[in-house]
């Protein structure tokens, strides 16, 4: 990285990513990256401080890019966004057959 003329920082020949995280319902924790391009997921896991900071996640979350799910090593490409994926507390199917009754009464 280097500052130019004006102040703003550039990051010529590196990847500009984004990591995301929704520890409930609603609010997402982003996080922005430069990151050199032979980067990969686990890469982008490591720099963002997420697992750090959610230890409830453990060392090897379900992660994906874009929406799908990817290895670890997946590699990265410019403005990729990393996903980190919450476990399932309930099975949706069981979820909507207790809805179903729920409603039943």
């Amino acid at each position: 990285m280097s500052v130019n003329k004006s102040g703003a920082v550039e990051t010529s020949g590196l990847l500009s990513i984004d990591v995301a995280f929704g520890p409930a319902a609603g609010p997402l924790e982003l996080v922005s990256l430069h990151m050199p391009p032979e980067s990969t997921v686990a890469d982008a896991l490591a720099a963002s401080g997420l697992l750090r900071r959610h230890p409830e996640l453990g060392s090897t979350p379900a992660v994906g890019v874009w929406g799908r799910e990817q290895p670890l090593t997946h590699p990265l490409r410019q403005g990729d966004r990393v996903e980190i994926y919450r476990p399932l507390r309930v099975d949706p199917k069981e979820a909507r057959r207790l809805r179903y009754r729920s409603n039943q009464r």
